[in-house]
């Protein structure tokens, strides 16, 4: 049989979704394609569909245009000796990025966006559906190496699912790929490697968070001590750069520091500074010809990044010719893992606008908002300014959506996540910032299956189940089987609408706002 007819069809047909439609292909075969992602090229279709529950890449091509496409691996169906039936892996998932551009990352630039990080690689396609007819441009391809290993997945991996969601939904504006948090050179060359193009720099470690209490004789000591020749300059050549000056950034704005500011956040961020440079020059000698674009992060630290720190820091970059894209600051209140907003909205709006008007006058470059999940008081504090330029990254968000799916349609498998994670919390809590108490989050005996479903309103219980991810993931049995993950993705594949519209809905509260 000749299935172009049908695809051509499908192509064709009206639609505002993307849900899979069943094709027979004979008594025993059926195929539930998804029409978004039927595409054309060199006479073949290729499009993504279901075959016995598992997603496959599907070719159908003419007899004499197989050679075209011998790199993708997959085998004929005997029921239609013209279509290739390839799975989605590496090899088939690197073989489409040549053939189609827009399943590539690209360079997102000053544009407004959206990290989109998807811990579990099915998350992709509802994040496509949430943002894709808004004006905010998408990274999908986000992981940080600490997550890559608390997963155990690769860089590859996470490209992969990108390209794979793109090309299923039919996303054509491109889409970002961020290394996020990467701390060391090798952390680079990995992520590179894999083609990812956004860079998180991660200078936290070399935050001297202490600097604000300080005696002077320590205070001077710590700052001759800073790695002068990677900053290129002396500690008297600082000085007299910042001391006793104003620097009017706006009408409205001037910042004049004092010599113990300047001294103090010298100390704080001066190893950051350099760290930086090192890193941005990795980036520059080995790299120069690929696209890349380079975020700096100093928001994991225990004290605010005050104005002029900022200001410091980037003024400081951009002398050691550093470009950013994006920047984020640590802000004042609370940026807690999995809810919303701790602290005073007014005061961080007009520190908020600070931040974007020194970004404006030493790049420009976006302001950058780290653990961006559920922080919707945030986003209306922001968009309400109508001003600067904005990059929010979430991750975890979007594993708790996939949990709150688990609860609703399996909750036996939920109650068990749930009691691993209540056990694991006070472990992995160590790296993150959180306050839930855990005498707060009931055991899955003491719950009825619809007060599962209230917990993810439950900021204690969010935590708990957000920062946990890791252990959920990779926990074995006897035989070094997942004895969750497997379960976690079978459910979410099985009752996929479900997922991507739990997603897409959450994911719109995070847009809207703007």
């Amino acid at each position: 049989m000749s299935l172009t007819p049908i695809i051509e069809k499908l192509k064709n047909a009206p639609r505002s979704g993307n849900q899979p439609l069943l094709v027979e292909l004979s008594k025993n075969e059926t195929l539930q394609i998804y029409p978004k992602s039927i595409h054309q090229i060199d006479g073949a279709y290729f499009f993504i569909a279901r075959r016995n529950e598992t997603k496959y890449l599907f070719i159908s091509r003419t007899r004499d245009s197989r050679a075209a496409f011998s790199q993708f691996e997959g085998k004929e169906l005997p029921t239609v000796s013209t279509l290739s039936c390839c799975p989605l892996h590496h090899q088939n998932a690197a073989a489409l990025r040549e053939f189609f551009d827009f399943t590539r990352p690209v360079l997102l630039g000053l544009e407004n966006s959206f990290g989109l990080g998807d811990r579990l690689g099915l998350a992709n396609p509802a994040h496509l559906r949430a943002i894709a007819d808004t004006p905010w441009r998408a990274i999908l391809a986000q992981q940080s190496i600490r997550e890559l290993e608390r997963t155990e997945r690769t860089a590859d991996e996470v490209m992969d699912a990108a390209t794979w969601a793109v090309f299923q939904e039919d996303y054509q504006k491109g889409f970002g790929a961020d290394a996020d948090h990467v701390k060391t050179t090798e952390h680079i060359d990995r992520m590179m490697q894999a083609g990812f193009t956004f860079f998180t720099l991660d200078p936290s470690a070399y935050v001297v968070n202490e600097a604000a209490q300080l005696p002077d004789g320590e205070l001077s000591d710590r700052m001759n001590a800073l790695p002068w020749d990677v900053l290129a300059d002396t500690p008297e050549s600082l000085l007299a750069r910042f001391e006793a000056k104003t620097f009017r950034l706006t009408e409205d704005f001037e910042i004049h520091p004092t010599v113990d500011e300047i001294r103090r956040a010298l100390v704080k961020y001066g190893a950051v500074i350099a760290h930086a440079a090192n890193l941005y020059r990795h980036l520059e000698n080995n790299y120069r010809y690929r696209p890349l674009e380079v975020e700096l992060s100093v928001d994991e630290t225990d004290s605010p990044t005050t104005p002029f720190e900022h200001f410091l820091v980037a003024n400081e970059l951009k002398r050691l010719g550093v470009k950013l894209v994006s920047l984020a600051p640590r802000f004042v209140g609370d940026f807690e893992k999995g809810i919303d907003f701790k602290g005073d909205l007014v005061l961080f709006q007009k520190e908020y606008i600070k931040h974007v008007k020194i970004a404006e006058a030493l790049g420009p470059y976006k302001i950058s908002i780290h653990s961006g999940s559920d922080k919707f008081s945030v986003y209306q504090a922001i968009g309400a300014l109508r001003t600067g330029r904005v990059h929010v990254k979430t991750a975890g968000t979007s594993y708790l959506e996939a949990l709150r799916t688990i609860a609703a349609k399996d909750p036996e498998l939920f109650g068990e996540i749930l009691d691993f994670a209540r056990r694991r919390y006070d472990i992995d809590k160590a790296t993150y910032h959180v306050s839930a108490k855990l005498e707060q989050v009931p055991a899955a005996q003491d719950c009825a299956v619809e007060d599962f479903l209230r917990l993810f309103d439950d900021t204690n219980a969010r935590q708990v189940l957000h920062v946990t991810f890791g252990s959920i993931l990779t926990h074995k049995d006897i035989t070094l089987k997942p004895v969750l993950k497997n379960r976690i993705l079978q459910t979410l594949e099985k009752h996929e609408e479900a997922h991507y519209e739990n997603l897409e809905r959450h994911f719109r509260r995070h847009i809207e706002p703007f």
